[in-house]
């Protein structure tokens, strides 16, 4: 029985490729648990447009090169389902202390506990994240920006239902209660909120969900990455197509920011304004001052470091050596994959100084993941910032030191500014509101939060797309208002 397939198969209730019809037990499991989804995304998806005809994309299968379709579609319609990569015949585990055995196809018992909860963390940032983004569409600059939040949140819920299904066929009552509870935790909520700190702060505005899918969603992708070659050949295979559609999602976040910063710049020049840090007159002109914008990539850059979790951990080291979750790009990496004898360089914030350790690699994997994060990060910061020079404008965007702002980690008890001076409690606080957003900013950035509905307008703060979706001008009706 070919137990993958590369088309979905549409003609079930639950669309799927893993011939779902075969498996009585889980096929009635997922069946009873779907109303349950439909409620929640009713309940907590994107609010007032559920009636709207929204121009999705939907898989049609899992070959990279043509696996979508475009459409209009009411939301609620949606077909969400169970979508994995291909397997891979013969596929070994590539790390850990089993490297070379072959990949699990089951659940292996010693490491059970460890597994659900890598899926559960998981599969609870997709849901939080349609949370934190519920009203956004109020509010949204365009009919095309609209149709990009619609079409993240959409697959994010997907991603939900991916990892659902592992927990429901994998971990038997266990993975049905863990089920239930992905959809009971509210973000933000107090009694019951998402297991991530940053999936329950607030995305008050679209420059903040334009931070959110350029920096978190690229968190989202070094995780997918790492679980995409588990050793548990299901979760792997789940991660692996997951991350075909989460290239739209830093996509929407790179040119969102992009398009800001564009308006703004132009914006200068036409009213002759070069002093970048003139902001009362900069945010005259109905833009977003490129401060501003500095001082949100400082917040949501340092915000999703800490999702990374301690730079140094004994979790880390577990997870890799059990073969569930490995580095960033594994197999391109050079050495034995073991890290048994290896090291690796951790910057540490001591007495007042920073010192950089050799930790043990297999205790300092998170640092590692957090490192090449901010690799990945400085790709797109670079384009914004070749973007900035064109318009003439003398101002750079720039990273944050990676020790600015923490709450997690080895620089939890440190205060240091973004360009790594390492200060007082008092001096912090005395200078923090220059390098996070005022409840000023929060603001002025809400009063241009005014929506823009009509076919081809953008609102004054962020430019027109240089290119459509689907290959459709800026100008084509991405969502059909009710």
């Amino acid at each position: 029985m070919n137990e993958i397939v590369e088309q979905v198969n549409y003609d079930e209730l639950i669309p799927n490729n893993v011939e779902l019809a075969d498996d009585r037990r889980l096929k009635r499991a997922l069946e009873q648990w779907q109303p349950k989804f439909k409620d929640w995304w009713l309940d907590m998806g994107p609010e007032g447009f559920q009636a709207a005809q929204v121009y999705l994309r939907t898989a049609v299968g899992v070959d990279p090169k043509g696996w979508a379709k475009f459409g209009y579609v009411k939301m609620p319609d949606y077909r969400w389902g169970i979508l994995l990569a291909p397997k891979v015949e013969g596929r070994e585990i590539p790390f850990g202390a089993h490297k070379g055995e072959p990949a699990w196809q089951e659940v292996p018992g010693e490491y059970r506990a460890m597994l659900r909860r890598l899926i559960v963390i998981q599969g609870d940032t997709e849901p939080a994240s349609v949370e934190q983004q519920r009203p956004l569409g109020a509010t949204a600059p365009s009919l095309y920006d609209l149709r990009n939040l619609f079409q993240v949140n959409v697959e994010e819920g997907r991603h939900l239902w991916a990892m659902v299904y592992l927990l429901q066929k994998y971990f038997g009552r266990d993975g049905r209660e863990e089920a239930e509870m992905l959809l009971q935790r509210r973000s933000g909520n107090a009694d019951k909120p998402r297991i991530l700190g940053a999936f329950n702060e607030e995305t008050p505005d679209w420059l903040s969900f334009f931070m959110f899918t350029f920096f978190t969603d690229r968190d989202g992708k070094m995780q997918l990455e790492s679980l995409a070659q588990s050793g548990f050949d299901p979760l792997s295979r789940s991660c692996r197509f997951m991350l075909t559609e989460e290239a739209h999602h830093m996509f929407v976040g790179e040119t969102g920011v992009g398009r800001t910063i564009q308006r703004t710049c132009e914006a200068m020049v036409e009213a002759g304004i070069s002093d970048p840090h003139d902001v009362e007159a900069i945010r005259a002109l109905g833009v977003i001052d490129l401060p501003t914008i500095q001082r949100k990539v400082n917040f949501h850059f340092s915000v999703t470091l800490d999702l990374f979790g301690a730079e140094v951990s004994t979790n880390a080291a577990n997870a890799f050596n059990a073969g569930l979750k490995a580095r960033y790009q594994e197999i391109k990496l050079e050495d034995d994959h073991r890290l048994l004898d290896d090291s690796y360089p951790v910057l540490h914030c001591i007495d007042g100084q920073f010192v950089e350790q050799q930790e043990p690699a297999l205790n300092a994997l998170n640092g590692r993941l957090c490192d090449d994060y901010i690799k990945d990060c400085q790709g797109g910061i670079k384009r914004w910032n070749k973007m900035i020079a064109k318009t003439g404008v003398d101002f750079q965007i720039a990273l944050p030191h990676k020790a600015f702002n923490r709450k997690v980690g080895v620089f939890i008890d440190a205060h240091v500014s973004p360009e790594g001076e390492i200060l007082s409690q008092q001096e912090w606080a005395a200078r923090e509101s220059s390098w996070l957003a005022s409840t000023e900013d929060g603001e002025f950035i809400h009063s241009l939060m005014q929506p823009s509905s009509a076919v081809g307008e953008y609102a004054s703060w962020i430019a027109p797309p240089r290119v459509g979706i689907d290959g459709k001008p800026g100008d084509f009706e991405y969502v059909q208002l009710a």
